[in-house]
């Protein structure tokens, strides 16, 4: 079974997934990362070298081999992964696939993002906080018919990594 864990960034889909593969005893990939090893580059340079066209290709490309694997896998998701092209049709409509939305508010995302704006590429840009606040509306806005579609949702605002990881298992079993 493939576990695939989505949401906006910083709901906390790899830590979530490496503890729930831990508990499942279950195998973790972060996808960000599995894309870098694939391009032997960071997603940043990636990013600036080959731009994101070239990105959510290869995005595309290493999500389909990873969900063909045989093994039991829980699968963090990049933030944009399942809203390019059929990504969300095929991670819905794929025997094995379970997928997961991590929903997370807006002031919770606001307030861990802008604890890590410079690790972000995708923020990095922004200092003010309601600037941020606005970008991640915005984004969420966009994002959210992807998102919906996931065959569970869950509410991890104040919840601590085990209670969203004993929450998702109780759903499995």
């Amino acid at each position: 079974m493939k576990i695939v864990l989505l949401g906006y960034m910083g709901s906390g889909k790899t830590v979530v997934a490496k503890q729930l593969a831990t508990a499942l005893h279950y195998s973790f990939v972060d996808l960000d990362i599995a894309i870098e090893e694939d391009q032997k580059l960071p997603l940043k340079q990636l990013f600036e070298n080959k731009g994101e066209l070239y990105f959510r290709s290869k995005e595309g490309l290493v999500l389909n081999s990873l969900l063909k694997g045989s093994e039991n896998v829980v699968l963090a998701l990049g933030g944009g992964t399942p809203c390019y092209g059929d990504v969300m049709q095929k991670l819905t409509h794929t025997q094995d696939v379970l997928t997961i939305y991590l929903n997370t508010k807006i002031d919770t995302l606001t307030n861990r993002l802008f604890l890590q704006l410079q690790t972000r590429p995708l923020i990095s840009h922004i200092s003010d906080k309601e600037v941020l606040r606005d970008f991640i509306r915005k984004h969420l806005f966009e994002r959210g018919f992807y998102y919906q579609q996931a065959h569970y949702k869950i509410a991890v605002d104040q919840k601590s990594v085990q209670e969203i990881v004993r929450e998702i298992v109780a759903l499995l079993f």
